[in-house]
């Protein structure tokens, strides 16, 4: 089973969200429409910044561990490698 770790962001250089979902469209959707109350909800994490998809859900949980250890600094240089912009990259998500 596949499962993607992504970032959630604020706004540029903003509050932080790193997590992991087999299901990228419709975590996002419970993310921004506040379906789930906690962290996201609290602080607006709402644009999808960066997303890495893993051939297997315990790669990916995996990797969410050690990206939550890394830091901020880290975080930034790894979102502004692909997203320098900071756009909001969840129309990504049809190609998936």
């Amino acid at each position: 089973m596949k499962g993607y770790v992504y970032i959630l962001a604020s706004r540029r250089n903003g509050t932080l969200y790193t997590g992991v979902t087999k299901d990228l469209a419709s975590r996002l959707f419970e993310h921004q429409n506040e379906l789930t109350p906690g962290f996201t909800s609290q602080y607006a994490g709402k644009i999808l910044v960066w997303f890495e998809e893993h051939d297997l859900l315990t790669s990916a949980i995996t990797r969410e561990k050690t990206i939550k250890k890394w830091p901020r600094q880290w975080k930034l240089n790894l979102i502004e490698q692909s997203n320098p912009d900071w756009s909001d990259i969840s129309s990504h998500l049809l190609d998936l």
